[in-house]
């Protein structure tokens, strides 16, 4: 498919589970009872300068510059809808907000890097009430980025960080947030980013940035944050309980081996299908963990390519690569997994280790981060990726889910 086209679509589809998932202001409670202006709504405008981290000899200096790439710039605007103070939602999770945000980034280096722009979903919440008018809080940011200037073995040779126009943007960080009036707040903080193609093309070393974030976000209805609320109090006991999800994923990858010591990039790319089945043990609001029956279907694991003699100042033979049988592209596994539940989203990690494989590329632990963006009560989506020992790259888990036996009161959609 045309790198714009499928751009496009994957922009088009983060700005829709944004504003499918956003409720209105004037939606039910789970006990039916109407209440309007549940959230405020705000605007915000925030520059963050950084460091880049220097990950790759790229980036100390080994570029078409014979420069190192230090330093980095973005300015993002962001919409985001925030609960009520008093509210169920806002007394258990910190008074968390939500939005979509757009960023455009510069390196420096718009020949060797290019100058991204990113779309974006993001969440946060508060973690200490510090003063009556100064908080802490933390944030996450997760979306795409384009228009960088990708590895070319012409045209951009010395630039093996990043292998594709198309890149996952990823952000964390912490911030102080300090009220100015009712209408104005200042922030101020950290921020850690990274760049990256989920291993679907090559090269795929990534970008990592380090640096600080200062902004400025103006409310656009203030009023309904008065410290009167008719919630005040209203937060029940919570029910634990086992509920089951269950998840289909798929992606594709690119693959390399290593041939007496030099690594070789396949020329094709290799479809990746599997599933999830997880019981989860629910403590609380904030917190589920259990295991999870993983299976999966790599079609690029376990390929590999002939040993061809080549004479000195010869030409690449053009190698091929082969698929081995299918059962050595199979594997079962058993990984545990920790989430942490916010409105909306769900973040969880896990590691586990196949107990039925093929060998080769399929043993060895594997490590999970994944976000699920919720539908409906109990359908999500799924955006996950997979590595392998902690440090190999493995491939994205992009798929759909269903959570049975969903107990969790839905008193914020």
């Amino acid at each position: 498919m045309n790198k714009q086209i499928t751009y496009k679509l994957l922009i088009f589809a983060t700005v829709f589970l944004f504003f499918a998932t956003k409720p209105s202001s004037a939606q039910t409670r789970s006990d039916s009872v109407l209440q309007p202006d549940r959230f405020r709504n705000r605007l915000e405008f925030e520059a963050r300068p950084g460091y880049i981290i220097p990950t790759h000899n790229f980036l100390k200096g080994e570029n078409a510059r014979s420069k190192p790439i230090r330093n980095s710039f973005s300015t993002h605007l962001k919409y985001s809808f925030q609960f009520k103070p008093g509210s169920p939602a806002g007394s258990i999770y910190g008074i968390p907000h939500q939005g979509i945000g757009v960023a455009y980034f510069t390196f420096g280096e718009p020949q060797q890097l290019g100058a991204p722009l990113a779309v974006y979903l993001f969440q946060g919440a508060r973690l200490a009430q510090m003063t009556s008018k100064l908080s802490l809080h933390y944030e996450w940011n997760f979306g795409l980025s384009g228009g960088w200037k990708p590895y070319h073995p012409k045209t951009n040779p010395d630039s093996r960080v990043i292998g594709s126009k198309i890149n996952a943007y990823m952000n964390t960080g912490f911030y102080l947030n300090q009220t100015l009036s009712q209408y104005f707040n200042l922030i101020g903080g950290i921020s850690i980013a990274h760049f990256s193609n989920g291993n679907t093309q090559f090269p795929n070393a990534g970008l990592n940035t380090a640096g600080v974030k200062l902004g400025l976000m103006y409310t656009l209805n203030p009023s309904i944050m008065s410290r009167q609320s008719p919630y005040r109090g209203a937060v029940a006991d919570f029910s634990r309980h086992v509920s089951y999800d269950i998840v289909l994923f798929g992606s594709w990858r690119r693959k390399g081996v290593y041939l007496e010591g030099k690594g070789i990039a396949s020329p094709h790319e290799y479809p990746v299908g599997g599933f999830n089945i997880n019981p989860m043990y629910n403590f609380g609001y904030k917190l589920r963990a259990g295991l999870s029956l993983d299976g999966i279907y790599d079609s690029s694991a376990n390929v590999y390519t002939e040993d061809y003699i080549v004479e000195p100042g010869g030409k690449n033979p053009g190698y091929t690569f082969h698929n081995p049988p299918v059962n050595k592209q199979l594997a079962l596994g058993i990984s545990a997994r920790a989430e942490y539940v916010m409105p909306y989203f769900t973040v969880g990690v896990g590691i586990g280790s196949n107990i039925v494989h093929g060998g080769g590329d399929l043993a060895g632990l594997y490590q999970m981060l994944a976000l699920k963006v919720e539908v409906t009560r109990n359908s999500f989506i799924h955006i996950g990726y997979n590595l392998q020992n902690f440090q190999t790259p493995n491939y994205l888990m992009l798929g759909i889910g269903y959570r049975f036996n969903n107990k969790y009161p839905c008193f914020y959609r």
